[in-house]
């Protein structure tokens, strides 16, 4: 193409961005001698980034013209030259730096060199004889680094040369491990070099112990696998072994070998004349960075025989000899390798790999999720956890799987019949096609990245280099696919085989037998094995639609229901569920289309005994998973309306309170699905839970006198009496929480009736009440312990006897128990005159000293004889050091003691009277906080376990698993039980700081003159 010829439209045709620049650039290449734009022009259309490929050609034309003319006299160096600085700005930085070596680029590379001509041609570059480098510090560690990136000049042309650059990534992997391990022998000859000498000094040893010290680098990860990229840190493990029989102690040898590694570190990365590599990465040894950088192996062994967590054994996997001693690699690597194949079996192995899984994403800001290649969503991490995961369940018994790099695994896994081949060929190829993107963006810079550009420039420029797509749309398209089809890999490689060991499923290339299986199932937290399969073959038995559906679910339902803190009742609701509702199509056909109802429904029945069998009774309800607003509380007004028109229905008081029974079920469950699901704060969760225990007595309390649900439905009928309920403690303050008892007590006022036969019907209310809100399938205690006298105390009382009962009678104890008392059924009137008689108590014009000790002498006895026999104080969520009863005691001494001067202390309500206090002054506002938190965690945690258990516990339990789901249920991640239980002690030691110095008053201690 003659030079008069090449318009705007044809440099924009071939990629360039800089049109204006880049006709300037070539014209000046010519005019300079370079070649003819009209022979570069071609050259550069194959480029990844025309615009730098040619920068690159002016700038060596400038400044290195003979090294230049050199290269042009060989055929196709200028093309390897344009195609390797086209893709990589740091290759074409480094021919600048040292123009000699663009003799790389004379000849064409047919084949990549191996491991055994690296080592020696990066040894031969610093001069190394005998395994010591004659060129040592700087002059040894830019001689190895200028040869290193000499040979991965060459290697990257041939990359960039390859027809199919996907098929031929394993190679280039493979060398560029081979390249890391002939750099960190190089780096040791020059560190052995540089600490021998004959003279002692400090790092300087004989030069007979330097070479009788044996020193092991242990590749670990992507280096280990033989798997590596352009530039990645190289994980190691130093082993070091003496020579007793020559004079040198494992001791000895183990101070050199430090020595040794900490300079040969130092040479790959540490800043230099020419830049650093790679870092090299020694975490992985026992005991991370707290750990010695170098071992014996005896120590190593022992350490990994008596501390190391699971993790630890699995970071094994792909440890392999990469540098120095090889054989003493070798029997470290054979000796650790019966630990690594039996982690499995492990006691925390569950929680280990829920561990991998959570680290997968963990840590990625926000804003580079989208971007992200190796740890996003459908990243190179999602394949290579499943397969590392599927390797060590399977490798306990299959040494034929035992492979470190992850696609040979993922070939093995195929071959054994672990995996199906189909879909290890596609996944093979979408790792390929992902590692080759990481490839090109880390070869652009060689600089470590995952994230791929954001602009439409840099998508083109990494899809010209990769030949993946020939626009940044299409390949943004391709990527996309890519990612779906990946983050499904977990469900197709490790799931979806389960199903060929319990029904008849075709799948070409499976023969998973029952203990496989169960072998999968135990590693991903089911402990009841056999049971899981035979619900397994339950659900997917049979040519009916619903097993066909289920045999397409199952899968994905099982992952789900692993990532819970109970997969084995998870799978076990599940199946009785399908039981209930398995013929009706709304339900397979939400299962079916609604991923997200289906993950929700999962999620609850892996978390909740509580939620589980309530569904049992109530299976229709996990219809309400398909839409948020069916699992919003539903207002007061709205139960109210509810319970009225089953009071016109129903004539029978039995009839309506059944149904009212089953209408609080309804509503306790679908709070119950909204906690556990995070779509309520726990204000609007004691709020609801309030409004439902409120409406079931108002509505059975209506049925039984015959009467409306409230005094604004008329006027009650006559039965001979006035009759109310006041609810006390939580209930009164609005603050119930799952498994709290309804404190509450009753008082009644003749009309028609006096005397006993008021009396009389009044108790015969009460025990009705009792007897028709009694529900053995979701318990609800009408608790009268409050009352008057306490246990001694009458059940029911005429507004009289409550009068003269304060005004004579009552205890300092009593009138505080009526700061959380509320009026919430009955007659109107009644309640009106009550709340006047309660109010002349618990808010007294003074409280005496005298009254306020006895407060204190009671809470001091309450903590001292109400704890349970051999319950930890704490761990006692109600009535433990710094728990509920702690906060509750301190606000509502504040509230007898300033409530007449302070008419906004005149709440129920605990934490609002404490907001109160402190915007009243009385308590400053780190101590409001402290113990807010306080309460706030315990109430959470007492409404957690009974969730997670469904039964009623006022204890923190000790058991790990049960403290697990505990922490789960209040969004911990996997494996939390000790942090719970850290947060739980430490919120509650400071509230109790907090409580007995504005409680109980300062401690004081006697002086040193004291008497």
């Amino acid at each position: 193409m003659a030079r008069e010829q090449l318009t705007l439209t044809d440099l924009a045709r071939v990629g360039f961005a800089d049109l204006g620049e880049a006709r300037a650039r070539l014209d000046e290449v010519g005019e300079l001698g370079g070649p003819d734009p009209s022979d570069l022009f071609p050259l550069l259309t194959r480029a990844a980034n025309p615009d730098a490929a040619l920068f690159a050609v002016l700038s060596l034309v400038r400044q290195a013209p003979t090294e230049f003319v050199a290269l042009r006299r060989h055929p196709g160096a200028l093309q390897r030259l344009v195609l390797v600085s086209g893709a990589s700005t740091g290759l074409t930085d480094f021919f600048l730096r040292h123009p000699a070596e663009l003799a790389v680029l004379h000849e064409k590379t047919t084949a990549v060199a191996g491991l055994r001509e690296l080592t020696d041609d990066l040894l031969d570059a610093v001069q190394s004889k005998d395994g010591f480098a004659e060129l040592i510090d700087d002059d040894g560690w830019v001689a190895l680094r200028v040869r290193y990136r000499r040979r991965l000049a060459e290697l990257a042309a041939f990359d960039l040369e390859q027809a199919d650059p996907v098929a031929g990534l394993d190679r280039i992997a493979r060398t560029l491990a081979h390249l890391a391990a002939a750099a960190l022998e190089a780096s040791l000859a020059v560190a052995r070099g540089m600490c021998s000498g004959t003279v002692a000094a400090h790092g300087v040893y004989p030069v007979d112990e330097v070479r009788l010290t044996k020193l092991a680098v242990i590749g670990m990860g992507k280096a280990g696998a033989g798997e590596l990229n352009y530039v990645s840190d190289v994980d190691v493990i130093f082993v070091a072994e003496g020579n007793d029989d020559a004079g040198l102690s494992a001791a000895r040898a183990v101070d050199i070998a430090t020595r040794l590694a900490v300079l040969m570190m130092r040479g790959l990365n540490q800043p230099s004349m020419e830049p650093e590599l790679w870092e090299v990465d020694p975490n992985l040894r026992p005991e991370g960075k707290s750990g010695a950088l170098v071992r014996s192996l005896d120590s190593h062994i022992a350490y990994y025989d008596r501390w190391a967590k699971s993790w630890e054994f699995q970071a094994l996997l792909k440890a392999h000899p990469l540098a120095g001693d090889l054989e003493l690699g070798s029997r470290y690597v054979a000796a650790v390798a019966p630990k690594v194949w039996t982690s499995a079996s492990r006691e925390n192995f569950v929680e280990s790999v829920q561990r991998m899984r959570e680290r997968v994403t963990s840590n990625i800001p926000a804003d580079e999720v989208a971007v992200q290649l190796k740890l996003g969503p459908g990243g190179l991490r999602d394949i290579e956890f499943t397969v590392q995961l599927l390797q060590l369940v399977h490798g306990q018994t299959d040494p034929d799987i035992r492979q470190p790099g992850t696609l040979p695994a993922l070939a093995a896994l195929a071959d054994a019949g672990y995996v199906g081949r189909a879909e290890a060929a596609e996944f093979a190829q979408d790792y390929r096609m992902l590692r080759l993107m990481e490839h090109r963006l880390q070869l652009d810079r060689l600089r470590r990245t995952h994230l791929l550009p954001r602009d439409e420039s840099g998508l083109r420029v990494l899809a010209r280099a990769t030949g993946l797509a020939t626009s940044a749309a299409a390949l943004t398209t391709r990527w996309e696919a890519t990612k779906h089809r990946v983050r499904g890999l977990h469900e197709r490689l490790f799931y979806r085989p389960l199903l060929s060991a319990v029904a008849a499923l075709p799948a070409e290339g499976l023969n998973l037998t029952s203990a496989q299986a169960e072998a999968r199932l135990a590693a991903i937290g089911f402990r009841n094995t056999t049971g899981a399969l035979a619900h397994i073959a339950a659900l997917t038995s049979g040519v009916s639609r619903r097993a066909t559906i289920q045999q397409h679910l199952l899968p994905v339902l099982l992952q789900w229901l692993s990532d819970g803190a109970d997969p084995d009742y998870g799978l076990l609701a599940f199946r009785r569920l399908s039981d209930s509702l398995g013929s009706t199509y709304w339900f397979l056909r939400m299962l079916r289309d609604s991923s997200g109802a289906a993950e929700r429904l999962t999620r609850v029945l892996s978390a909740s005994r509580y939620v589980g069998e309530l569904l049992e009774t109530i299976p229709e309800a996990v219809a309400w998973l398909e839409h948020d607003n069916d699992l919003r509380p539903r207002p007061l007004s709205v139960l109210q309306d509810e319970a009225r028109a089953v009071l016109a229905r129903h004539g029978s008081p039995d009839a309506a309170a059944s149904v009212l029974r089953t209408s609080r079920r309804r509503e306790m469950l679908r709070l119950a699905l909204s906690a556990i699901l995070g779509r309520i704060s726990i204000d609007e969760l004691a709020a609801g839970l309030t409004d439902i225990s409120t409406v079931i007595i108002q509505g059975i309390l209506g049925a039984i006198r015959g009467a409306g649900l409230t005094g604004d439905d008329g006027p009650f009928a006559p039965d001979g009496i006035e009759f109310a309920v006041i609810a006390m403690g939580r209930f009164g303050g609005a603050e119930l929480g799952f498994g709290s008892d309804a404190d509450v007590m009753y008082v009644f006022r003749p009309a028609a009736l006096e005397g006993g036969a008021a009396h009389d019907r009044a108790t015969f209310i009460v025990r009705e009440l009792n007897r028709l809100t009694e529900d053995n399938r979701l318990p609800f205690d009408l608790d009268i312990g409050l009352r008057p006298e306490g246990k001694n105390g009458a059940v029911v009382r005429s507004i009289d006897s409550y009068q003269a009962y304060y005004r004579r009678w009552s205890l300092t104890w009593e009138a505080q128990a009526l700061l959380r008392a509320r009026g919430v059924a009955g007659d109107p009137a009644l309640l009106e005159s009550f709340h006047a008689v309660m109010d002349t108590v618990r808010y007294p014009e003074q409280i005496s000293d005298q009254d306020v000790r006895e407060i204190k002498r009671i809470k001091a006895r309450v903590e001292n004889e109400r704890l349970p026999q051999g319950a930890d104080p704490n761990r006692h969520l109600k009535l433990g050091r710094g728990s509920l009863s702690d906060v509750e005691w301190f606000v509502q001494l504040l509230q007898l003691q300033h409530a007449a001067s302070v008419p906004a202390l005149r709440t129920t309500s605990t934490l609002e009277a404490l907001e109160e206090a402190t915007r009243a002054g009385l308590v400053t506002e780190p101590d409001a906080a402290v113990l807010r938190a306080a309460w706030l965690f315990a109430s959470r945690c007492r409404s957690a376990i009974t969730l997670w258990t469904n039964k009623t516990a006022d204890v923190l339990p000790t058991d790990r698993m049960q403290l697990d789901g505990v922490a789960r249920m209040m969004e911990y991640p996997p494996g939390s039980a000790n942090q719970l239980e850290e947060d739980y002690l430490a919120v509650t030691r400071r509230a109790r700081a907090v409580f007995e110095r504005r409680f109980y008053g300062p401690v004081e201690r006697p002086g040193p003159f004291s008497g």
